[in-house]
């Protein structure tokens, strides 16, 4: 029996870096809070070669966008949620990379919150992002084709095929992201 206890205990101690998207509906209406911590996700390039999923997207006005019409340059696919604080961690760190790199990489955060506008809108009127547009997935397509887990981030090439992803949050602004990206972009 402690056995299974010391499983449990360590399997939930590896999961708390990220969100989870089958958290209550209760708790996508809290703040994020705590959002100094240190961050869980690695680069996980197991499913290279994997299609993005072909789903249509909508703003916060209501203008449609189809990520098949996404092809021709590469693509990092960001899935968030305003109720997931490594997500909104993240969001600054991802608007400085889409600065940095212009039209060489698109940097496409999408909202997974039920709630889609109601919720998105406010969060965004807050923030001061130079670069990220505020995308909605509210039927979560998204995050059903790729992973429960907020943030999740996608790196697809100009062909729509996935380099690598990160399940959990990261520092977008290290040494080793950029890398990343540049191997990439250098393909």
């Amino acid at each position: 029996m402690s056995r299974f206890s010391l499983t449990l205990l360590c399997i939930l101690t590896l999961s708390v870096g990220a969100c989870d998207r089958a958290a209550t509906e209760s708790a996508q209406e809290n703040e994020a809070s705590g959002t100094d911590t240190v961050a869980s996700g690695v680069i996980d390039r197991s499913q290279a070669g994997e299609l993005m999923p072909v789903v249509n997207l909508v703003d916060l006005e209501g203008a449609e966008l189809n990520t098949g019409a996404l092809q021709g340059r590469p693509v990092l696919l960001n899935l968030w949620a305003t109720w997931c604080p490594p997500c909104i961690k993240e969001m600054p760190l991802l608007d400085e990379l889409a600065e940095d790199y212009g039209d060489a990489l698109k940097v496409l955060t999408v909202s997974q919150d039920l709630q889609g506008a109601e919720r998105v809108e406010p969060f965004w009127v807050e923030r001061d992002f130079e670069r990220l547009e505020p995308w909605l997935d509210t039927e979560n397509e998204l995050s059903k084709a790729l992973s429960d887990v907020m943030p999740t981030t996608v790196l697809y090439d100009a062909s729509g095929q996935e380099v690598w992803r990160v399940l959990g949050d990261y520092d977008w602004s290290s040494a080793e992201a950029r890398g990343a990206i540049d191997e990439a972009l250098a393909m």
